[in-house]
């Protein structure tokens, strides 16, 4: 007996006054006790769905064709009050962003207290009874301590831990989970799946769990969904849909993830990216066969059904799935050290930072002691755990920061002081592309005059800038028009690659990437590795990338610094250090990597 079943199910948006369907005629069950994936990019449809099913669509949207039977009753037609009495009860709904869906202005007891009295608890002496239990069931440290905290005061991590806490407090029958861990690093990412896969078996609940990332759906999910464009293009048991995919889009994205065991290999990346709303809704045939690289021309003209029986997928050309490979992608090229001078040298670095207010005070040492040296075309990667002293490290570098003790020679010159005359240096010899593009660049400017930045501050002419810019957005596979755009009109991909291209402006010899992976599709991440590789023969840069993602590092980077409590604990070639780790920070990242 199935849970919740979709039947037709469409959602539309509205657009310049048109209805253009987000997503459209969903088929799909869930029984109890039962983990269903949906898996997809950014565009897909995916979270929609979860919003639609939690009853939490945003203005201008709506259930406009379908049904949604939640335990025999349909959600579409479901009186309101009646539809609002199942959320945070029967249907619980963990959001993708932690700090967002929590009030910043109550404390942990009070998130709880408020949850709890929807759920009917009452009197203050249970209330904060039950704020303790849920806290010790996602195995929070120091309960007492952590129900005086704000959000803002606890770590990524625990965030999402109370938002699972709130999400099983009331022994939900179905919890949504959208993008749950995609702002964790490896190791809290694995802590948290493996809480809520517990705490889903404890209590028999269905979950939906929504995820960019196959790897997580692989260990998590009993059966898959893959979306593309608004539909379900293949689904069933995940064993068969990840182990022997029948639609070219599934096996296209499987070719994007970098390897974690075996052979370094070259990414597959989807060529065009996916159509808009208004595009999709005319475009005749397969709405994958403009990206499809098995496609014929009568999948251009006719739509396939999703047939099949337990594995369904819709495709003509099943049969041609096996054979999609990457052999047309860009090999990752071979670094060999030149005997040159190194471009970056760090020697005895420290950084410390004060926490708290008087008389609580305290005192975290983010950086301790780091030495380096990173060669001209070196690409280094530095990983560990949230609160590592990885971005610390690189705002020092770039001189975001300034080191309490050591030096930081770049390119022969002592920058470490901080001065007028070291700021001027740094900006022509090292850069910074930021996590998050959107905060990193200027709503206000074009995104020509964002990638002209460095340029406009040396004093360089006009046309200079101009040539320069043409340049780079070439360089980068943008067409020129998006210079006129501000960075709101782009998706992430784009901004990331105009942040690339703002770094290599002024043609610097080094790079600090902080992250820049994170929260990509895999698609675009493809994209953006096989951009670093072509770059990195034309431009001869080296990179200290920052990451938590492991089997990017992997893939990228020639060799690793581990990094735990501001020290470096592990440093060698990416190859021995992943494949023989000596420290046990090492080896606790690397047993936390999805397979």
């Amino acid at each position: 007996m199935s849970l919740l079943v979709a039947r037709g199910l469409t959602v539309a948006a509205r657009v310049e006054g048109e209805a253009v369907p987000v997503f459209r005629g969903l088929n799909f069950a869930l029984a109890p006790g039962r983990v269903l994936g949906l898996v997809g990019e950014s565009g897909a449809g995916k979270s929609m769905v979860g919003r639609a099913v939690a009853q939490l669509l945003p203005p201008g949207f709506r259930i406009s064709h379908g049904s949604m039977e939640f335990g025999g009753a349909d959600l579409v037609t479901m009186p309101p009050a009646a539809r609002r009495a199942l959320l945070g009860r029967d249907i619980a709904f963990i959001p993708q962003q932690p700090l967002a869906a929590l009030n910043p202005l109550q404390t942990v007891a009070a998130l709880l207290d408020e949850h709890h009295r929807r759920l009917g608890v009452r009197g203050r002496r249970l209330l904060r009874e039950y704020a303790r239990a849920a806290l010790a069931a996602v195995q929070l440290p120091d309960p007492a301590a952590m129900l005086a905290r704000y959000p803002h005061q606890l770590a990524a991590d625990q965030c999402q831990r109370l938002l699972v806490a709130m999400a099983f407090a009331g022994r939900p029958r179905l919890v949504v989970a959208d993008e749950a861990t995609a702002a964790l690093d490896v190791i809290a990412q694995a802590d948290v799946i493996a809480l809520m896969r517990a705490l889903q078996r404890a209590s028999g609940a269905a979950m939906l769990f929504i995820t960019r990332d196959l790897r997580l759906a692989a260990g998590l999910c009993d059966e898959l969904a893959v979306m593309h464009a608004g539909d379900i293009v293949e689904t069933g048991p995940a064993a068969q849909v990840l182990g022997a995919p029948r639609h070219p889009y599934t096996r296209c994205l499987q070719l994007a993830i970098p390897p974690m065991d075996g052979p370094r290999r070259a990414l597959y990346a989807l060529p065009e990216p996916m159509p808009g709303l208004r595009a999709l809704a005319r475009l005749p045939g397969c709405r994958f066969a403009p990206r499809c690289p098995v496609k014929a021309d009568y999948c251009l003209r006719s739509e396939p059904p999703l047939a099949g029986g337990a594995h369904r997928s819709a495709c003509l050309r099943p049969g041609l799935v096996p054979a999609i490979a990457a052999a047309d992608a860009l090999s990752p090229p071979p670094w060999r050290p030149a005997g040159q001078a190194p471009v970056l040298v760090l020697e005895g670095l420290c950084k410390s930072f004060t926490t708290g207010a008087w008389p609580r005070r305290g005192r975290v040492d983010a950086v301790r002691d780091v030495s380096l040296r990173v060669a001209p075309g070196e690409f280094v990667a530095v990983v560990g755990e949230s609160g590592s002293g990885k971005s610390t490290l690189g705002r020092l570098v770039v001189g975001l920061e300034r080191p309490d003790a050591g030096r930081i020679v770049l390119a022969g010159h002592d920058v470490g002081a901080g001065d007028a005359a070291a700021r001027r240096y740094r900006v022509d010899h090292v850069q910074m592309v930021f996590q998050d593009p959107q905060a990193a660049l200027n709503p206000r400017r074009r995104v020509a005059a964002i990638i002209a930045q460095a340029l406009e501050a040396q004093g360089a002419k006009f046309a200079v800038r101009e040539r320069r810019v043409r340049a780079l957005l070439a360089e980068m596979g943008m067409p020129l028009e998006l210079g006129v755009r501000s960075p709101a009109q782009l998706s992430g991909g784009q901004r990331q690659r105009v942040s690339i291209a703002r770094a290599l402006c002024s043609a610097p010899p080094l790079l600090v990437a902080d992250d820049i992976m994170a929260g990509l599709d895999i698609s675009v991440q493809a994209q953006l590795l096989l951009l670093l590789h072509r770059l990195r023969q034309d431009h001869d840069f080296a990179l200290l990338f920052i990451s938590r993602d492991l089997p990017v590092v992997r893939h990228l980077c020639d060799r690793v610094l581990v990094m735990h409590r501001g020290a470096i604990v592990e440093e060698g070639p990416t190859a021995t250090v992943f494949g023989w780790p000596r420290h046990d920070c090492t080896r606790a990242l690397l047993a936390a990597v999805p397979r």
